[in-house]
């Protein structure tokens, strides 16, 4: 399966946080799926970083860079596509970073991992 990570997802994994569910744990060390990270991720880890929201190791550039490396991701640029598709969803879900992770899992065919249940209400397979 090809799986989009919502953004807590990936900074639970590099962190190996308890919060992560077993059964999602199971699953990202897996070698069954395909799992992608939105640039949409790395562009809400570096504003909450940037607030002082986040505290990360070290700095945002070099934290995105090892966490790509670090949990095997393929990368997934946002596209005008992704960002058209954002105005056709109802508002379910206020967080526009979010609403683009949704977007991109209905344009790319993704389902995404999430323990976000506001993510059920726009039709895509919710690994979590």
């Amino acid at each position: 399966m090809r799986i989009l990570l919502d953004t807590h997802i990936w900074l639970w994994a590099l962190a190996d946080s308890a919060a992560i569910p077993p059964t999602l744990r199971d699953r990202l060390r897996s070698k069954r799926d395909t799992f992608f990270i939105s640039a949409a991720s790395a562009w809400d880890i570096a504003i909450k970083a940037r607030l002082g929201r986040l505290r990360l190791p070290i700095h945002p550039r070099a934290f995105l860079r090892a966490a790509i490396r670090d949990l095997p991701v393929a990368e997934l640029p946002v596209s005008v596509a992704h960002a058209a598709r954002v105005a056709e969803l109802p508002l379910h879900h206020r967080d526009p970073l979010d609403r683009m992770l949704i977007a991109q899992a209905q344009t790319e065919g993704l389902a995404i991992m999430t323990v976000d249940r506001a993510f059920d209400a726009y039709g895509v397979l919710v690994v979590g």
